[in-house]
């Protein structure tokens, strides 16, 4: 049975070209979510290179550190 839209029935040419519009609109936004996808990728990549390189600079500080970290000031 043909679907109703605005009080008339859609000849089949309609329907094609309203599935291609869905489609099109589809395609459209699957293309933006990978672009999205592929920059967070790219993202995460710089922020764990970010990560690693602090620990390593972290670890670099604490083993030139002279004394305790908690070392109580000469006053006291």
């Amino acid at each position: 049975m043909p679907a109703l839209r605005a009080g008339y029935v859609m000849s089949q040419e309609d329907r094609f070209i309203d599935i291609e519009i869905k489609l099109a609109h589809q395609e459209d936004l699957v293309e933006t979510l990978n672009e999205t996808i592929y920059r967070q990728g790219r993202r995460i990549d710089q922020l764990e290179a970010m990560v690693a390189s602090l620990a390593d600079h972290l670890r670099t500080v604490q083993s030139t550190r002279q004394g305790p970290v908690n070392e109580k000031p000469p006053h006291y």
